[in-house]
């Protein structure tokens, strides 16, 4: 079987089909593109089409794949963490339009919002608190990685943060509502990391109400949430007594983040 025939039979996106051929050969996505005549080894044939195969299942090319890219980052991934979406990025540019010498993320992850932010704030204390043991392992393997000194902590939320302070606290929590018809098409990633109770709300509840206790004066919280759940956030925010409440759009123009800081 050639490169063009894999591709012409594979039954997946076109774009992602060249993704996964790329990883079952070990060829560039630039050479596949270009040497459509080549021939596939037994053993790459095989792989590719066991890729395929688990795409046609539903499951995502990044956990196919083992990586994900991030904010110019390139994070390993398994099912054990969510996958880092772009919209996410937001989150990562307005907390580096903040000037900051120490940032906790909380509900880390692989690490993603965490590590870009010490690769562009290198002098920063960052620190990344996690709830799941697995996700601490793929985060604190992307981190030795990629060279970055990230402080990881194993616990809920503010939980592990007693008595420590920090200028800066960002999070990309749960915030998807039990039931929500969206969720058959996350079904291979943690529901730990995608559902937050009713409305979605609880775990940001328990952030807002908390953080600010763990904010220097004149820090920010920043969070990121759903769809329709800003003016939700919005009135959490200025109930745990945060000040200058704000929301950012992504993109597509969804309001994506908002934040408030302390006095």
């Amino acid at each position: 079987m050639t490169i063009e025939e894999a591709l012409r039979t594979s039954s997946v996106d076109a774009r992602e089909a060249r993704l996964l051929l790329a990883a079952a050969t070990g060829f560039s996505q630039a050479s596949v593109v270009a040497y459509p005549e080549r021939r596939l080894p037994p053993e790459a044939q095989e792989c590719f089409q066991d890729f395929v195969r688990r795409r046609r299942a539903g499951e995502p090319v990044a956990y196919i794949l083992g990586r994900k890219e991030f904010y110019g980052l390139e994070l390993g991934v398994n099912p054990a963490v969510l996958i880092p979406r772009p919209e996410t990025e937001l989150l990562v540019e307005l907390a580096l339009e903040k000037g900051f010498s120490s940032v906790v993320d909380l509900g880390s992850g692989c690490g993603a919002i965490a590590l870009a932010l010490k690769r562009y704030r290198p002098g920063a204390r960052v620190v990344a608190v996690e709830a799941s043991a697995a996700a601490l392992v793929v985060a604190r393997r992307n981190a030795v990685r990629l060279g970055l000194e990230v402080e990881f902590l194993h616990g809920e939320w503010v939980n592990p943060l007693a008595g420590q302070s920090f200028e800066l606290i960002v999070s990309n929590p749960p915030y998807v509502a039990e039931g929500d018809p969206h969720l058959a098409e996350l079904r291979f990633e943690p529901p730990g990391a995608l559902v937050s109770g009713r409305d979605g709300l609880d775990a940001i509840r328990q952030i807002a109400s908390a953080a600010p206790a763990h904010l220097a004066p004149g820090g920010w919280l920043l969070l990121e949430h759903g769809m329709g759940q800003h003016f939700a956030v919005q009135e959490l925010l200025h109930t745990a007594g945060l000040e200058e409440v704000a929301t950012w759009p992504d993109l597509a123009g969804i309001p994506r983040v908002s934040g408030g800081k302390v006095k």
